[in-house]
C-alpha cells in the first residue's frame, strides 16, 4: 500500500457490539465482555490517536451506542464520523461498515472483536493496515493490549509517520482461503471439518465430530482449534506454513481447551506442516467452519478445497511500533513542542 494512501490522518474504528456474548461464553467458563468495557475501549484506542495528532475518527451507529456513546462527551480535537449500515445484527454488519470506511479514505483500522468479527472485516478488505484488539470469545488473531497503545501506533500509522519503519513491525497475516461446490470463503485461524453437526450451531465444538482442520497458527498459547495442533507441532503467525489437523479414533489424545476453561480429549491421527499454495481437501457430508463460526455444509460426495496464503491486511506490532516511534525520536519530539 503506498504510503501516501495512508497519510491522510483518518482512522477507523469497527466495534462489534455483539463480540464476547455470545452462547459459547455461557457454555464454557469465559465472562461476558459488556458494552460498557468495548465503550471504555474504544474511549483509550480515540485517546491514544488523538494524542498523536489524528484528524479524523470514524465509526459505525449500530442499536447499542457503544462507540458513538464513548466518544460523543470526549474532549477531541479529532472530528467524529458516524456512518450509518443497513443493520441485520450479522457479520454483515462488520462487512458493510469496513466497505463505508473504505470508500471515507480510512486505510487504517482498529477493529474490537473475536477471530470472526476480524474474518468479516478481511473478507469485505484485506489491503488495510490493522490493530486487532480482543473482545471475543476465542481469540487467537486479535491481541490483548492496553488500547491507549493501540490508538496511539494506528494513529501514528494513519498519519504515515510509521513510513521509514522495518516491514517486520507490519507483517501481513496468513489467510486460508476456502472454495466449496457453491461459494468462496476465508479463514484467518482455522478451517475445521466437522462430522454430525450442523450450520449456525453455536454450541462448543464437540471433540468426537472433530475430523480435518488446517491451522494457520498452532499456538499452544491459545484457546479454541489452534492449540490442538499447538501442543504437538507449534505455528506460529511469522512461520510461512500452516498444519493440517487429522483427528481419529486411533490417534494419541491431546487434552486441548477447546473453550475458555472447557477441556476435552482430542484424537488426533496426523499432523503436516503445509507450505503456501498446497491445495488441501475436505470430502463430504459434514459442515466446514471457520474461525469458529459453521457456515458451509458439504453433503456426501462433495469436496471443499482450502488454500494457505500471506495475502492478508498488515498487522502492526503495537509493542515494536512503540520502542521503534521511540528510537526515531517521535515521541521526545512531540513532548518538547508541547512544553
Amino acid at each position: 500500500m503506498a504510503s501516501e494512501m495512508k497519510a491522510n490522518g483518518k482512522l477507523a474504528l469497527c466495534v462489534n457490539p455483539m463480540s464476547g456474548r455470545d452462547v459459547r461464553r455461557l457454555a464454557a467458563r469465559a465472562a461476558n465482555m459488556t458494552h460498557e468495557a468495548k465503550r471504555d475501549i474504544v474511549a483509550r484506542v480515540a485517546a491514544g490517536a488523538d494524542a498523536v495528532g489524528i484528524t479524523d475518527i470514524y465509526v459505525a451507529r449500530e442499536p447499542f451506542r457503544i462507540a458513538e456513546g464513548a466518544l460523543e462527551l470526549m474532549p477531541l480535537n479529532a472530528n467524529v464520523h458516524i456512518v450509518d449500515i443497513p443493520l441485520t445484527n450479522t457479520a454483515k454488519d462488520t462487512t458493510a461498515a469496513m466497505h463505508l470506511f473504505k470508500e471515507a479514505g480510512c486505510h487504517t483500522v482498529v477493529s474490537l472483536g473475536g477471530d470472526g468479527t476480524n474474518r468479516a472485516l478481511v473478507h469485505a478488505d484485506s489491503e488495510i493496515d490493522l490493530v486487532p484488539i480482543s473482545t471475543g470469545t476465542n481469540n487467537v488473531f486479535p491481541a490483548l493490549m492496553e488500547p491507549t497503545l493501540g490508538g496511539m501506533v494506528a494513529g501514528l500509522n494513519a498519519l504515515g509517520k510509521t513510513t521509514g519503519m522495518p516491514e517486520s513491525l507490519r507483517p501481513r497475516a496468513k489467510v486460508a482461503h476456502l472454495q466449496t461446490p457453491t461459494q468462496t470463503d476465508i479463514g484467518l485461524i482455522d478451517v475445521v471439518l466437522l462430522r454430525r453437526d450442523h450450520v449456525g450451531n453455536l454450541l462448543p465444538f464437540d471433540a468426537d465430530r472433530l475430523d480435518a482442520m488446517l491451522l494457520t497458527r498452532a499456538e499452544p498459547n491459545a484457546v479454541g482449534m489452534s492449540p490442538i495442533g499447538g501442543f504437538i507441532d507449534p505455528v506460529y503467525a511469522h512461520d510461512d506454513y500452516g498444519l493440517w489437523v487429522q483427528m481419529g479414533r486411533d490417534g494419541r489424545i491431546v487434552r486441548a481447551p477447546l473453550s475458555p476453561g472447557h477441556f476435552r480429549d482430542v484424537a488426533v491421527r496426523r499432523t503436516r506442516r503445509t507450505e503456501f499454495g498446497e491445495v488441501l481437501t475436505f470430502n463430504g457430508p459434514g459442515v466446514i467452519a471457520l474461525d469458529g463460526d459453521r457456515d458451509h455444509m458439504l453433503r456426501e460426495g462433495e469436496t471443499a478445497s482450502v488454500t494457505l496464503r500471506r495475502d492478508g491486511p498488515r498487522i502492526l506490532n503495537v509493542e515494536g511500533i512503540m520502542r521503534w516511534a521511540v528510537g526515531a525520536g517521535m515521541m521526545a519530539t512531540a513532548i518538547t513542542a508541547e512544553t
